[in-house]
């Protein structure tokens, strides 16, 4: 086998586990994911600890529900820079007048981010 080529299983532990964050950070159960993709709540346990992966289909559908990219998925990168969906969903149904607010938030937290901005005394 080429080198630079990966084995098939060295994706499947890291990707169960980005699997388990992103179910977490919503507030699914493992249920819930095996409901969603319609495998046994074993299959999906096996997923997230790396011991089994998901077909291309289970993967795509992911994918399209959950706005989540292949590449995210799979190798735990995204190509585009798109912001998540749920904070473009955010800002579509807040209303017109708090929109200029919540820019303004979303401008604060970014400076925050990047350290331009001291917290205790709101000095930038």
């Amino acid at each position: 086998m080429n080198s630079k080529f990966c084995s098939t299983e060295d994706y499947k532990p890291a990707m169960g586990k980005r699997l388990r964050t992103y179910r977490q950070l919503n507030n699914y159960t493992q249920e819930n994911m095996a409901e969603i993709l319609d495998i046994s709540l074993k299959h999906y346990s096996e997923v997230e600890r790396g011991i089994t992966g998901l077909s291309i289909e289970k993967l795509i559908y992911l994918s399209e529900r959950f706005d989540i990219s292949l590449d995210y998925l799979l190798k735990g990168h995204s190509s585009t820079s798109n912001p998540p969906s749920a904070l473009i969903e955010i800002y579509q149904t807040c209303p017109e007048d708090r929109k200029p607010y919540f820019l303004e938030l979303i401008k604060y937290a970014n400076l925050l981010i990047h350290g331009d901005i001291n917290p205790s005394n709101n000095t930038i």
